[in-house]
């Protein structure tokens, strides 16, 4: 593997996991508790109001104005809601659910027979979404803390896969494609919008935990993307760059263009209808 394509999934064992784990719970708990309404400023975030933010993420007005204050952080990198296609009836997997935006929007989506599940390995954040589904009376959302690698959900009971910006944050992203696939029922899908690396992260950016917890330095690259959901089983996987994601990116960082290393992207793939629980 050439340096170009160098990610945090293969650098696991030059940077301890743990550390990694911490930044990241770290930064999220900060926005969990902080007071004003956005999400402060850096990666997966523009510091703009959460309302601002996401729009440019691709939410719309009426799906902002469908769900309470509180539970929208301005977080991501786009809107796997739009492109999961869900229907009534189906069960949804959140990873790393944050505050539960998504999850709300998902709850609507699904109606009173389906069933939302978010995970998130931040306390402070599940605190605050377990609030929020109070505030939006939502009685078919739940969350649970748990890490995405190793899921608090039961083998074959998920229809979809959801989540916004929170696989690159992860050391582990062939054990994370593993737990999605284990827990999908056959037939199942995933509907991801996340970061990818378009060209090498300078090292001084890549080694460092806060920028990895920042969603600047833990993409992969498509190609590596694409052969570990392939690994863990998962068929029909198509991963589109969304070029115009270059405006927001770009305002991430004030000191580095990171439009010139990683583009927002679509991640969708299928388990099979004849899929075991524990591909090979």
């Amino acid at each position: 593997m050439t340096e170009q394509t160098k990610s945090v999934d293969d650098t696991a064992t030059e940077r301890d996991a743990t550390t990694q784990r911490r930044a990241v719970r770290a930064r999220y708990a900060n926005i969990a508790t902080a007071t004003e309404t956005g999400c402060g400023n850096g990666g997966c975030c523009d510091g703009e109001s959460a309302p601002a933010s996401s729009a440019r993420l691709g939410y719309s007005a009426d799906e902002m104005q469908s769900v309470e204050a509180g539970a929208d952080l301005g977080l991501g990198c786009g809107n796997p809601t739009a492109l999961a296609a869900l229907t009534v009836g189906e069960t949804v997997l959140d990873l790393g659910s944050g505050a539960g935006f998504d999850c709300f929007l998902a709850a609507q989506q699904v109606g009173e027979t389906g069933r939302v599940i978010g995970v998130d390995m931040t306390p402070k954040m599940v605190e605050k979404a377990r609030d929020n589904v109070a505030k939006n009376g939502s009685r078919t959302v739940e969350f649970r803390l748990g890490e995405i690698e190793h899921l608090p959900v039961a083998d074959e009971t998920i229809d979809v896969i959801i989540s916004n910006c929170v696989i690159n944050l992860s050391p582990e992203k062939r054990q994370v494609f593993r737990e999605a696939y284990r827990v999908l029922n056959p037939g199942g899908r995933l509907a991801i919008s996340d970061v990818v690396m378009t060209a090498t992260v300078p090292e001084s950016v890549r080694e460092n935990p806060e920028s990895v917890a920042a969603c600047v330095a833990g993409a992969s690259t498509i190609e590596n993307l694409e052969t570990m959901l392939a690994a863990a089983g998962f068929e029909n996987v198509e991963i589109t760059p969304k070029d115009e994601s270059a405006e927001f990116i770009r305002e991430w960082d004030a000191s580095l263009n990171l439009s010139d290393y990683i583009v927002s992207a679509t991640i969708t793939g299928e388990k099979p209808e004849s899929g075991d629980a524990t591909p090979e």
